[in-house]
């Protein structure tokens, strides 16, 4: 089996910083493409930040300039530096394992931002 863990979510001021984990374990046998996604109560799961074996990234309009997103080289293991936080970036952050044959995701992790 997979397994993505993430940590490093909780409770923050706006304007603060967070910096949340994944790491994925278990039957994976290469590197992929790896992603964290986030949803918002009563809103539909969104795209924050992805990157590829290579380091090429890929931002949402409404992260970029405050969110990084970077890997552990040679590991399928992913990180978010969120920086400039707003009360709108509250939402269950998700990690994303993209395998080719199927997709991977971990169980989530609260970000909440206090205004």
């Amino acid at each position: 089996q997979v397994q993505l863990v993430e940590s490093g979510g909780g409770l923050v001021q706006a304007g603060g910083s967070l910096r949340l984990s994944c790491a994925a374990s278990g039957s994976i046998f290469g590197i992929y493409a790896m992603g964290w996604y986030r949803q918002a109560p009563g809103k539909q799961r969104e795209l924050v930040a992805t990157i590829t074996t290579d380091g090429t990234t890929n931002y949402a309009d409404s992260v970029k300039g405050r969110f990084t997103i970077s890997r552990a080289s040679f590991k399928n293991t992913v990180y978010l530096q969120m920086n400039s936080l707003r009360p709108e970036d509250t939402a269950v952050y998700y990690c994303k394992l993209d395998r080719t044959i199927t997709t991977d995701w971990g169980q989530g992790t609260q970000v909440t931002v206090s205004s």
